[in-house]
């Protein structure tokens, strides 16, 4: 099971997808569409910065400092709080200038305004960060082992949402800065400031 499903099951049932509904002033449905669209694109770009060994080392150290996964304990307490913790400055340093068309995109495709994709996001990201942690000590994981992870479930896409693949065209189409078709150096600075910073 790739990281995006995992994070994804968690996320779209039971309490969880209820306190996010009700956070986020939508129905269940609309949320757990939310989630799928949202997820791959936190850890694609994750996933980018990770395929370099500078950038795959930086996570491996922040999540060994700062995440240490115990916000999957209380994920509903976290959810339903008003508070997105660390959220809103992950997202500044992952999706840098381009959060608002990333918002923007999320909320085309799960019928939501910017507003509450970015919310969303805000939400989420401290929790891709948490599983990423709980993983790397309950397995062990070093920094090439948290970047094959990473790649591993873009790469496999998401068997629950379908939107993997869509997903990353999207990434791609929105952080490519210099109109490459490559947003491995475009990620790779926007993410240079991520995991020393809070």
């Amino acid at each position: 099971m790739s990281l995006i499903d995992m994070l994804s099951q968690q996320l779209t049932s039971g309490d969880a997808l209820k306190n996010l509904s009700n956070q986020l002033g939508v129905p269940e449905g609309a949320a757990a569409s939310a989630v799928s669209a949202a997820l791959p694109m936190i850890v694609g770009a994750l996933a980018r910065n990770a395929s370099k060994p500078e950038g795959a080392s930086a996570l491996d150290n922040a999540l060994a400092k700062d995440h240490d996964g115990s916000i999957l304990d209380n994920l509903g307490g976290f959810l339903s709080s008003p508070d997105n913790g660390p959220g809103p400055g992950i997202l500044k340093h992952v999706f840098g200038e381009k959060r608002t068309k990333i918002e923007a995109g999320i909320g085309s495709v799960a019928g939501l305004d910017a507003g509450t994709a970015g919310n969303l996001l805000e939400n989420l990201a401290p929790i891709v960060m948490g599983q990423l942690g709980k993983m790397k000590r309950s397995e062990g994981l070093d920094a090439g082992g948290l970047a094959s992870i990473l790649m591993g479930s873009i790469n496999s896409g998401s068997s629950d949402s379908g939107f993997g693949g869509a997903a990353m065209s999207m990434l791609t189409n929105l952080l490519d800065q210099d109109d490459d078709g490559s947003i491995m150096d475009d990620v790779g600075g926007m993410l240079g400031g991520l995991f020393g910073k809070k």
